[in-house]
């Protein structure tokens, strides 16, 4: 599938690198299809690896996406060039009179405050609310899927006594619901976060479905009504993320345990090994497939 971004945004050349078909605007405006616009509102630190981990994913179906990239107004990025983002980010001022097939929440380092803390925050639920009318389906990660639980359904977070890092053992409630068609009885996902939601909380909530827990507690959970989609972990991951956040932690000072199953003989010396990606391009072909492209109309007003 051809994934449709800006012709000189840096992750461009990694994904043609990679050899998932990159099509950029110029190409895009030949062909007579009407391509999935999906928004991806990036609250991560470092944003060009979060663009590059996500537009693998969405690379992955027989779709032509279209991806647009929004920061927020209320928030200062420290980690990414001013450039970058007035060259290839949005914001919501200027699409909130538009409608997307699709979104994408990431996730974000916030987790040590409270929502209504985060400077952003009023922001973030303005664009929550809007997605309610203006989005078919939204995907809330780690961060952004709790953030989705809190406004949207009322449960908090709580703390973890430790940082909750690794690959975690998952199961699935329901085979046969179609984001997780095609998933092994049992399978693998990182998780990398200090905090976590009552596993309680989501199964008593009436608009609630969890699809998937696991050692790392739920972690794919969906509305009734196919809208909101929160997965608590991180299957955009790169096999490597894991290990540099862990080496991040230490030069910081931070006192704090390697990933759990996720060094080769738990040893941190050695590469680690990417066992999540399968799970991870067939859970976003199946959102993209029947949650997107068979759910929106043909034409947003």
């Amino acid at each position: 599938m051809p994934i449709k971004i800006p012709k000189k945004m840096p992750a461009k050349e990694i994904l043609e690198q990679e050899k998932i078909f990159v099509m950029d605007e110029e190409r895009a405006i030949t062909q007579d299809i009407r391509p999935l616009n999906i928004l991806i509102v990036n609250l991560m630190p470092e944003k060009q690896r979060t663009e590059v981990q996500l537009l693998r994913l969405l690379g992955n179906s027989p779709l032509q996406v279209n991806v647009s990239f929004l920061h927020m107004e209320t928030h200062e990025s420290k980690n990414v060039s001013k450039s970058h983002l007035e060259q290839f980010y949005t914001t919501f001022s200027d699409i909130k009179d538009r409608a997307y097939d699709g979104m994408i929440i990431t996730g974000a380092p916030v987790e040590h405050l409270k929502f209504e803390e985060v400077n952003y925050w009023e922001e973030l639920k303005t664009i929550m609310d809007w997605s309610k009318e203006r989005v078919t389906s939204t995907i809330h990660i780690c961060w952004g899927a709790q953030a989705a639980l809190y406004h949207h359904y009322g449960i908090d977070k709580f703390d973890l006594p430790a940082k909750c890092s690794g690959i975690y053992k998952h199961t699935i409630s329901d085979p046969r619901i179609k984001l997780v068609r095609g998933f092994d009885d049992v399978y693998y996902a990182p998780h990398s976060r200090n905090t976590s939601v009552q596993e309680q909380e989501i199964e008593d909530h009436p608009e609630l479905i969890l699809l998937s827990n696991g050692e790392a507690g739920p972690f794919i959970i969906m509305s009734e009504d196919e809208k909101n989609i929160m997965i608590t972990g991180h299957l955009e991951y790169d096999a490597t993320t894991l290990a540099e956040e862990y080496a991040r932690d230490i030069n910081k000072g931070i006192d704090i345990e390697p990933p759990e199953n996720y060094f080769p003989n738990d040893d941190h010396k050695q590469q680690p090994l990417n066992t999540w990606r399968s799970h991870s391009h067939l859970l976003f072909s199946n959102w993209l497939n029947y949650y997107v492209y068979q759910a929106t109309p043909y034409e947003w007003q």
